[in-house]
This record gives structure tokens, sequence and C-alpha cells, in this order.
């Protein structure tokens, strides 16, 4: 599926920042949970007792004594113990991995982000155990072809193109750090789009590299032919499932007799077919008030309606399910309709709804990602193995929504604190209208003002912990004549993986809100800078997943006229959030002018 995932953290442009991580404030207690029914990964133990001690399960069964130097024993009566989860398929940066904590996922499995973060979320578990966020597994960056899903977003990725690429590709994301390989077999069909995607030679051959290296191969699939495609080509499974059309008989048995994986997200599936899968979390007095504003506002949206049918999806999954292909549990998390964390519980349910026992759901989030990744010390509760865990109020392995009552959580045997964010309810305002002219400034009254929507607005990576400055004013001097322009003076700085400094234009009532503009088709703008130096504008959307389209652009000393069309943004201008203009991600000063900055009728 085209996903609109990633890359340059679009909500934090401007309108939020990285949450502080959960404080785990003492060390690893000894801990004894009493009279608690377990589900242990793979069973069901009604009434048992479960030992934490020194990070680890010390004991687990039916008569367990206890040990001496007891510091709390939890009566667990009318609750159920659960490892900790798994999520199967996500996005990650920022402050995601701390939020997924709060929900009960204490590991992801990040199926494309930038290597220096996954790095850096790596060394820290390894050196310090990571207590107050969920651990990351990576797949770094994603294998596709030039101008194939993945490089939509303007950033930098290594590409490939022909089989014999494949083997020094495949080493050099192990080199990066990769813990498996996810490969993009998308050619955007199902969505109405044609995009490049690879072949079927390079496809194997990158399959059999990543083996040759001892690394799972995933495959990122949209449609039924993809998706057999790619387990004749020997990939491990695949990472999504497809609505193009109801499973073939045979499909589940394919999939099986070459012993293949299937993570479905059905949560973000479900969106994509304009359904908002998260709306009934964010409803849920369970999870709401632990939800911050932006991720409820997220799980009640959904992709652009498409003629898709998400029945199929189900159907392929219970076909999977019968055959006893492995399902795993994953999100997708943050595409609309999802959220770090939470959506693992929406993922449960749906799973559930096509065909899986509540706890061969749960074994999808536990016990079996942690078998098939290799990740020996979690996923199951038993005596060694890591003291993850999630105590809730009720008995999932009946009721699978319980889960979402969550009473305790513990990471490595740290208990974790679940903090309420403050979440003021936003009053409703009314969309701005654009005039009919399409003009949004033009800066001949000496302001930052602007026809409709937010006033011109500074936008750096320090709202993602970097360094990057910038300064903006209205001087002297237009294009065609004018009296004046915006200046936009900055310099981008060493201290995030994608720096950024520039200016936002939000059409919206507030920050970020979307706004129909869908009878325009395209922005323009008049710009001039420094001869040959490189700037970028970005473009964001809802349906982008929080995450914007970016396209570089040159200037120099003499004013020059740019315009994007929506449909090479990839984009229909109905719901539409902002615009950037600015430097980024090449290091160093830069000076930029920018006027005449407008929409274009199509």
């Amino acid at each position: 599926m085209i996903r609109y995932k990633h890359l340059l953290l679009s909500g934090l442009l401007l309108a939020g920042s990285f949450a502080a991580a959960a404080q785990v404030k003492e060390a690893p207690r000894t801990v004894v949970i009493t009279h608690v029914r377990i589900f242990d990964g793979t069973r069901v133990i009604p009434d048992g007792t479960v030992v934490l001690q020194d990070g680890k399960i010390a004991a687990v069964g039916e008569r367990v004594a206890s040990p001496g130097n007891v510091q709390e024993t939890i009566d667990g009566r009318g609750q159920t113990l659960l490892p900790g989860f798994i999520d199967g398929h996500t996005h990650t940066w920022g402050d995601a991995l701390e939020r997924a904590l709060v929900f009960g996922v204490t590991t992801e499995l990040d199926m494309f982000t930038a290597p220096p973060f996954a790095r850096q979320m790596r060394e820290e578990q390894a050196k310090t155990g990571a207590p107050g966020r969920a651990d990351l597994y990576s797949a770094g960056y994603l294998a596709t072809a030039p101008g194939g899903h993945g490089t939509e977003y303007g950033m930098p990725v290594p590409t490939l193109n022909h089989p014999e690429e494949a083997q020094a590709w495949v080493d050099a994301r192990v080199a990066e750090g990769s813990d498996y390989i996810k490969i993009i077999l998308e050619d955007g069909s199902p969505y109405g789009r044609k995009i490049p995607t690879l072949d079927p030679a390079t496809l194997k051959a990158v399959v059999m590299a990543a083996h040759k290296d001892g690394k799972l191969a995933v495959v990122h699939v949209s449609t039924e032919d993809a998706a057999k495609e790619a387990i004749e080509a020997g990939a491990d499974g695949l990472v999504h499932i497809f609505t193009d059309r109801a499973p073939e008989p045979g499909f589940a048995d394919l999939v099986k007799k070459h012993k293949a994986f299937v993570t479905p997200t059905l949560t973000v599936v479900e969106s994509t077919t304009g359904t908002p899968s998260g709306k009934a979390l964010a409803d849920d007095p369970r999870l709401a008030p632990y939800l911050k504003t932006d991720e409820a506002t997220n799980l009640r949206r959904g992709f652009p309606m498409h003629k898709l049918n998400f029945q199929n999806a189900l159907e392929a999954v219970r076909q999977l399910a019968k055959a006893g292909v492995p399902i795993l549990a994953g999100t997708d998390a943050p595409n609309p309709g999802t959220a770090h964390g939470a959506s693992l519980h929406r993922e449960l349910e749906l799973l559930v709804s096509a065909g899986l026992s509540p706890t061969a759901a749960l074994a999808a989030a536990t016990s079996t990602p942690a078998r098939i990744f290799g990740l020996q010390d979690r996923g199951r509760i038993a005596p060694g193995l890591r003291a993850d865990l999630v105590l809730v109020k009720g008995d999932p392995t009946t009721d699978i929504t319980a889960t979402r009552d969550i009473q305790r959580i513990w990471k490595a045997g740290h208990e974790v604190p679940r903090p309420k964010p403050e979440r003021k309810a936003a009053a409703a305002a009314p969309a701005p209208q654009a005039p009919a002219s399409g003009e949004i400034s033009t800066f001949e009254d000496g302001t930052f003002g602007v026809t409709f929507g937010n006033p011109w607005t500074d936008s750096t990576d320090q709202l993602a912990g970097g360094t990057s400055v910038v300064k903006k004013e209205v001087v002297d001097g237009g294009a065609n004549g004018s009296r004046r322009s915006l200046a936009i003076t900055g310099e981008v700085k060493q201290g995030f993986a994608y720096p950024w400094s520039g200016v936002m234009f939000l059409p919206g009532a507030t920050p970020m809100a979307p706004v129909d503009l869908s009878k325009f088709g395209a922005i323009s703008f008049d710009v001039k800078g420094e001869a040959g130096a490189t700037y970028q504008f970005m473009i964001f959307a809802t349906h982008l997943g929080r995450m914007p389209v970016q396209r570089a652009f040159t200037a120099g000393p003499d004013w020059r006229h740019l315009r994007f069309t929506f449909v090479d943004l990839g984009v229909d201008g109905t719901d539409l959030m902002g615009f950037f203009v600015g430097g980024g991600p090449a290091l160093g000063p830069f000076r930029l002018q920018i006027d005449e900055v407008r929409l274009e009728v199509k």
C-alpha cells in the first residue's frame, strides 16, 4: 500500500515537540503477583503466581513459593498478566517509543526510519536498558527502486535497480545496523497511481543477499499478485495484507509452503479504505485519558477513499490463520488512523474479527514476533526472560478489548508510570476561505501577514532537538518590480538526522488544521538566493500521515518563478495543512528571498 510515512516529522515542524521520556524513578524491585490469570505467550494459567526479580522473571506457575525480601505483593484477582506487547510494524522517531510504552508496547519492530536514529536508540538500549521507552529494532532504509515508494518524501534514500546491485546494497544496510531487510514491491495500482518498483530479478536478488547476510527479508505489498511474487521469491514475510481482491483459494497454502509469516497491519489497511480505524480507541475511556491531542486527532483520520474492500483483507487473514501461517500484530503507526502503542489494541481486535482466537491474537503480539525475529529474551512469561509485562483488568483471552484496561506496566522489571497528558479541547473554528485570486502573500504591507490562515512563522529542527536557526524579515525589493519581499536567513546545523530551517504558512484556522484548497491546482512563488545553493519546499496534508512531500529547488541572484502542481506533489488539495520554504538538509548558512506566494487555479 502507498504509505505516506516517515522521515521529516511534519507534526514537529511547528505544532509539537518531543515529550520527555517516561521517568522511571526506581531500580527493578522484587515483586510478586499472586492469584492472577497468566497468558504466558502460548497458554493460559487460570490462577498463578509470577515473581519479578532483578529485572527478570524469576518464577511463574500455579504453585510458586514467595522469595525473601519481597518489596511488593500484588493481588491479581480479576486481572490478567501478559507479556509486554511487540508491535511488528511501525515507523519510529521522536518520542514514539516513549508513547508506545504508555500503552504496554515494550518493543517496536520498525520498518523504515533514519539509520542514525535507530543506531542511537540501539546504543542506549545496550547501555542503559532504556527503561522509559520501548525497545527498537529496525530495518533502517528500505529497498526500493529509483522513484519508488519510500522516495516520495524528498529525502536521500539509497535505491537499486538491477540484481547485481543487491548484495552491495544489503551489505551497506547491515553495516549501518539494520536488523532485517525491508523490500518495497509497490506499483501504486490500488491507489490509482503508477510508480516504479523492483523487477522480479532484483527482488529475488535482494532476498538472497539478505539471507546471505543472515537477515530476514520482509516485503511491503498491496496486491495479491505482489504478495505471491514476494513469497515465490523467497521472502520470509509480508508486512501488509492486500485489499485489491478476495484471496484466491490457494493463497494461504502458498505462504505456508514457503514457511513465511504475515504481518497484516489491518489497522492501517482499514484506514486506507477511508474508515478511520482508530476512532474507537480515541473514544474509549480506558485509553483516551492517556492520549495526546495530536494522537487522538490522528486516530480519527483515514486516508482518502479508494475503491478498496477491507473485507478482502479480513478474508485473507482468515484464510492464512486457518492454514496455520504465523500472523504478527503490527500497526504501521503513525499513519492516519493510528498512534504508537494505542493502535496495537485495535490491531488485536481486528485480528480476532478476522478469525483468530483471542489467545492467538495475543500470541501474534508477543511470542510469535519474538520467535520469528529472534528476540529470545522476551515475548513470553517464563523464568529467566525479561520482566516485560502488562497487567490488565479483566480477561482478554475471552474479550480481547480487555487489553485496553491497563493497570500496571513493567519493562525489564522497572514499573512504568502512565502520565495522563493535559489535553485541551479545541474550539471549533470555521475553515478560512482562500480568495478567488489565490493570493497568499505579497509582503507589500511590510508584515508577515497572509490573506487567509496563519501568518508566516519560523520553523526549525529545534522542535526535534536540533540546533538550526532562522530569522525572517520583510525587506525592500521584490519580484517583478514590487517594493518588498520576505527574506529568510538561517543556518542548518548538525544536531538532528534531517535538519531544516525556514518558514511555514499554515492555511487552517488553527496550526496544522486541514483546509480544502482543491479548487486550486498548484502553489507558486518567486525566489532568489545564493548562486548554486539548494533549498527545499515541503507540503503537508492529512492523508500524508503527518509526513511532508519535499521538493528541492535552486535559486540565484535573479528572481525566478517556481510552480509546484498538486498532481506532481501527490496531493489533491482537499486536506492541505501547510507549506514550508527554507534550507536543509544540506548543512550551512543560507539566505533566501520569496515573494508573490499564491495558489493557482487548475
